[in-house]
């Protein structure tokens, strides 16, 4: 199965993720205004948040199936990179909005003990995201998408935000009400912690950043092969969840064309089994 094919069974996943989101985030709102919960309502509106970034790595993963065109030789993977971007902005939003709400909320002095109702609510999100975070964490490993799975690991953090907010209201059934708002400010800390995340890892994809240890790796593995004399550049970027790989190795002059091509056939499917690398391409040069 090739990568586009790995990318359309991705998609479940994300359709799985909007379906819960949209359903939670109503029920979250709704509940959370007739019980009068800021936590639960912090809760929902990060929910709402994940909507959008879950139809946003949905389009990017459609978009990325793509096949190269006339004006896109490398293909169309870095959509996905492109709409986690936006995704990113749209949480970020969100997440200060519910902290300049929540702050304002302790600055009036609003003590009101929220429902009870809506701490089950809370609890009862929570086990529905860990169900999701359990199939999208094994789809992602099985298709080998890190848009999946970084989308599980929001999965799992929706779940820990929800078991936050549960936290919150059951301390203010006991007159501790100074818990219910400081539960919905740490929602939108979070909310603006994974934004930053997605936006950092976003724009250094887009800038043609690459992690120095993996290239330090992929350097290591071909320098064992026993033909290079030495490798004397490599470099690397990421298109989606695809890595292309340059690198530029010394081999002896005296070689053959078929012999220096037959060594370049070697690393390339050496670095595909030991790295996971499908695109390199191998500049040889004399020793």
């Amino acid at each position: 199965m090739n990568h586009s094919d790995n990318l359309k069974r991705g998609e479940k996943g994300a359709w799985l993720s909007i379906g819960a989101y949209i359903i939670l985030a109503v029920v979250k709102l709704i509940v959370a205004e007739v019980g009068n919960s800021e936590a639960l309502r912090a809760d929902g509106l990060n929910n709402t948040t994940d909507v959008v970034a879950s139809i946003a790595v949905l389009v990017g993963l459609k978009i990325s199936r793509k096949p190269p065109d006339e004006d896109h030789h490398y293909g169309h993977y870095r959509a996905e990179t492109v709409a986690s971007l936006f995704a990113a902005f749209i949480m970020m939003f969100i997440g200060l909005q519910v902290i300049f709400d929540t702050i304002q909320q302790v600055i009036s002095q609003e003590s009101v003990q929220p429902d009870l109702v809506t701490a089950w609510v809370a609890i009862g999100s929570a086990l529905v995201m860990f169900l999701v975070y359990f199939y999208n964490v094994k789809l992602a490993k099985k298709v080998q998408s890190s848009a999946l799975y970084a989308a599980a690991q929001d999965n799992r953090s929706d779940a820990l935000v929800s078991i936050g907010a549960f936290i919150g209201i059951i301390g203010a059934q006991f007159g501790l009400f100074w818990l219910d708002p400081l539960a919905g400010l740490m929602v939108g800390i979070i909310i603006c912690k994974t934004a930053w995340d997605i936006f950092k890892d976003a724009t250094h994809t887009l800038t043609d950043g690459f992690d120095e240890k993996q290239m330090e790796q992929i350097q290591t593995s071909i320098s064992k092969v026993p033909e290079v004399k030495k490798v004397v550049d490599a470099k690397g970027r990421i298109h989606g969840n695809q890595a292309f790989i340059e690198i530029t190795i010394l081999v002896d002059p005296g070689l053959t064309v078929q012999e220096s091509h037959d060594i370049t056939d070697r690393i390339e499917n050496y670095l595909a089994s030991k790295h996971h690398i499908m695109y390199a391409h191998i500049h040889i040069e004399p020793y």
